[in-house]
């Protein structure tokens, strides 16, 4: 490595330490005030408010989303990416740790930022509100707001360390039940039972699990399925994910499912409706040389980023709408580990370790990282 390369990345580092508390402060603040899918509103104001102090300047409502921001610094020819994410989970605040997604980017944004005129950068934060569940990437990137980019990046919290994101490709939906009520002992011959329609499709789906790859899974949750145990239910409602390893697997699968949800519907003789409840996300398309830079960095700070991938997949093969991005854009998304064993994403300790003094150590460790990273990706560019 050149002289000249190792003193721009000790430089960011140095950005990164200097902004250790007010990085913190912003993580800190979004996992007490967590805020689900499409209802970030108050993150959003205050991470616009923390950039424009820093010299960003920010637009929300980016790409037509209310909860979406481009924070911007810089005027040069050549630009990149940090993505920060900072929606919470329905019941669970933030126990994927997007607090730590979002800070993290932020202070990579802000020490890259002090070498864009070095540089001839134009760095951007890009807010990006409702990855659980909602794919907020995918309307920003058709757009435009990933074009003309040297890359994006970003960084997630697990229980380990992996410098090479596996996802599944998903599609989300909603399904209904429409039936008829009656009183259930008196008239039970007069009632059209929508909770049993969503049973016999849950009994078909399980069956079905014996016929379908590894490389495959469905799952759901049934929302509403009756009110009463002496009314024969009238309606029954859930929410469900199909995911694959390519979206070709993923359209094939859903195919499957959706039959097993038809069947419900011609057993009991209820109305039935499927809704996709946001864009399906795509397979994550890995750049190389990013992923090594970044695995090199890491080591420098003594993490491990498992480039021959030792380990099984974990938290690196969830879906997450960066991976669309990635189709287009050269793009990483590493995870970094946050000592959370044997807890783990989605679970409500997760939550708890995500303001841990490891989740702090992941947050200083991966803005630094992705910076570092940045400044390798582009001098090996020239």
């Amino acid at each position: 490595m050149s002289d000249a390369r190792a003193g721009l990345k000790r430089r960011v580092a140095g950005v990164v330490a200097e902004s250790r508390d007010e990085l913190i402060g912003i993580s800190r603040h979004l996992h007490a005030n967590p805020e689900i899918r499409w209802q970030e509103h108050g993150s959003v104001t205050y991470l616009a408010d923390r950039l424009r102090a820093s010299g960003f300047a920010v637009e929300v409502g980016a790409g037509g989303l209310e909860t979406a921001f481009v924070a911007s610094r810089g005027t040069g020819a050549r630009k990149v990416a940090f993505v920060a994410e900072y929606d919470a989970l329905e019941g669970l605040g933030h126990a994927c740790g997007h607090n730590i997604i979002a800070a993290a980017g932020v202070g990579a944004g802000i020490a890259l930022a002090s070498l864009a005129d070095e540089l001839d950068l134009t760095v951007i934060v890009v807010g990006t509100p409702a990855e659980e569940g909602g794919g907020g990437k995918i309307p920003m990137l058709e757009a435009g707001v990933f074009d003309d980019l040297e890359f994006a990046m970003m960084v997630h919290p697990g229980p380990a360390d992996s410098v090479y994101a596996r996802p599944f490709a998903v599609a989300h939906f909603d399904v209904g039940y429409e039936g008829f009520s009656a009183h259930a002992a008196a008239y039970p011959h007069l009632g059209v039972n929508a909770s049993d329609a969503m049973l016999v499709a849950q009994v078909a789906i399980g069956l079905l699990r014996q016929q379908l790859p590894s490389t495959v899974r469905v799952h759901g949750i049934v929302r509403e399925a009756g009110t009463a145990p002496n009314a024969i239910p009238d309606s029954a409602r859930g929410s469900w994910y199909v995911r694959a390893s390519s979206m070709e697997e993923l359209q094939a699968t859903l195919e499957r499912v959706s039959r097993c949800f038809e069947a419900g519907a011609i057993a009991t003789g209820c109305s039935w409706n499927l809704t996709e409840t946001s864009p399906r996300y795509d397979v994550f398309r890995n750049d190389e040389p990013l992923a090594r830079a970044f695995a090199a960095n890491a080591a420098e700070l003594g993490r491990d980023m498992d480039l021959h991938e030792r380990g099984a997949g974990g938290m690196n093969t969830a879906s997450t709408d960066m991976g669309n991005i990635s189709q287009r854009v050269r793009a990483i998304h590493p995870y970094l580990s946050i000592d959370s064993l044997p807890v783990v994403n989605h679970q409500a300790g997760f939550a708890d370790a995500a303001i841990t003094p490891a989740a702090d150590r992941a947050l200083l460790e991966g803005a630094t990282l992705l910076a570092q990273t940045a400044v390798d990706g582009l001098i090996a560019a020239d």
